[in-house]
C-alpha cells in the first residue's frame, strides 16, 4: 500500500513536471514568433532573410535602418520590460498571497512613474538619470508602504489598502506635475504615462537589460522558497526558510526590475497584474511559475503592441491595449473576492 502511494505521488510529480516543460516551451516559442513579427512587420513588410542579413551587420538600403534603428530597440524594450513586469508581478502576488498585491495596484509602479515624470517635466532629464531616480523612487515607495502597513502586526489587507491610497496620492502628484510643466514637455510625458514602446532607443536599454539578466536569475533560484512563502510565515519558517532575508531579496530584485522597466517603457497597464494568474492557470501547482509568468508578460506586451500598431486605423500605445484587456479581469477578480469575503 505504501509503495502504491509513493508511486502515485511520483507519477503526479512527473506529470506536473512534463506540464511545466510543455507550457514553458510553448510560451517561449510564442515569444520567439512575436519577436520575429516585431522585426518583420511595419509600414513595409520585410522578408525574414533580409531581417537576418540586416541584424548580422550587412547594409541593405531601407532595411538596415528600419530593423536596427527602429524595430530592434522596440522589440528588445518589449521583451525585457514584459519579462520584468511578469516576474515582479508574480513575485508580489505569490509572496503576499493575494492577486491584488501587485506593483500596479499597490503603487510601486506609480512611485517610479511620478519620479520619471518629475525628471521629464521639471528636470528635462532622460536616460540614466530617469532610470536611477525611478529605482530610488520605487524602493522608497515600497519601503513607505511596508512601514505604514506594519502596525502592531503585519497585515496583507492593510498593505494593499495603504498601497492603493499611496497610488492615489502619487497619481495626484503626477497630475500636478503635468499641470505646471512646460507645454513642450507635456506630450512626451503623456505618451510615456500611457505605456509605450514608441521611440525606444538602443542607448536607453542597457540598464533594463542588465537588471533583468542579473536579477531575474536570483528570483528564479528563489522560486521554490517563494512558493513556500505562499504557505504563510509560520509554515515557511518551520520548513527552514529564512523568511525575512528571502522576502527582502525578492522585494529588492523585483522593485529594481519593475522600476527600470517603468522608466524605459512607461507603466504598461496590467501586465504585472495578469501575468502571474495566467501562468499559474497554465502551469498548475507544484512547480515555480516564475519563468512562465515572465514569458506571459513578454507575450502580453509584444502581442498588445502588434495589435495597437496594426489592428486599428489609429495606432495605439501598448498600455492602452493591455488596459483594455486587464480592466475587465480586475473587475471580475474584485467581484469574486467580494463573494468569498476576501475584501
Amino acid at each position: 500500500m505504501k509503495n502504491k502511494s509513493v508511486e502515485f505521488i511520483m507519477d503526479g510529480r512527473r506529470h506536473r513536471h512534463r506540464r511545466w516543460i510543455l507550457v514553458t516551451s510553448i510560451l517561449a516559442v510564442i515569444s520567439c514568433i512575436l519577436c520575429s513579427a516585431m522585426l518583420i512587420l511595419g509600414n513595409t513588410i520585410y522578408p525574414m532573410k533580409d531581417v537576418i542579413r540586416a541584424l548580422s551587420g550587412e547594409q541593405i538600403q531601407g532595411v538596415s535602418f528600419a530593423v536596427n534603428k527602429l524595430r530592434l530597440p522596440r522589440m528588445l524594450a518589449g521583451l525585457f520590460a514584459g519579462f520584468a513586469f511578469g516576474i515582479a508581478g508574480n513575485t508580489f502576488q505569490t509572496m503576499l498571497r493575494n492577486p491584488l498585491a501587485n506593483p500596479n495596484v499597490i503603487g510601486i509602479t506609480t512611485g517610479s512613474s511620478a519620479a520619471a515624470v518629475f525628471c521629464i517635466v521639471i528636470l528635462h532629464a532622460s536616460g540614466a538619470v530617469v532610470s536611477i531616480v525611478s529605482v530610488i523612487a520605487g524602493l522608497a515607495t515600497v519601503t513607505l508602504i511596508y512601514i505604514l502597513s506594519r502596525g502592531k502586526s503585519f497585515s496583507i489587507g492593510r498593505l494593499i489598502l495603504i498601497g492603493i491610497g499611496i497610488q492615489a496620492m502619487l497619481n495626484a502628484v503626477v497630475s500636478y506635475l503635468l499641470l505646471i510643466g512646460a507645454e513642450r514637455d507635456i506630450p512626451a510625458a503623456l505618451r510615456w504615462l500611457s505605456g509605450s514602446l514608441n521611440g525606444s532607443q538602443m542607448h536607453e536599454l542597457p540598464p533594463l537589460v542588465i537588471s533583468v539578466i542579473l536579477l531575474a536569475p536570483i528570483v528564479m533560484m528563489l522560486g521554490r522558497h517563494l512558493n513556500i512563502l505562499e504557505l504563510g510565515e509560520q509554515s515557511a519558517t518551520s520548513l527552514g526558510v529564512d523568511t525575512d532575508k528571502t522576502r527582502m531579496i525578492l522585494i529588492l530584485s523585483s522593485v529594481c526590475m519593475i522600476s527600470l522597466a517603468t522608466s524605459t517603457t512607461g507603466p504598461i497597464a496590467f501586465v504585472s497584474f495578469l501575468s502571474g494568474p495566467i501562468a499559474k492557470r497554465l502551469v498548475g501547482v507544484g512547480y515555480s511559475n516564475v519563468i512562465p509568468a515572465g514569458l506571459v508578460g513578454v507575450n502580453l506586451v509584444l502581442a498588445a503592441d502588434l495589435i495597437g500598431q496594426f489592428a486599428f486605423v489609429v495606432r495605439f500605445p501598448v498600455g492602452i491595449i493591455t488596459g483594455i484587456i486587464g480592466a475587465p479581469y480586475l473587475i471580475y477578480l474584485l467581484i469574486r473576492m467580494n463573494r468569498k469575503g476576501e475584501l
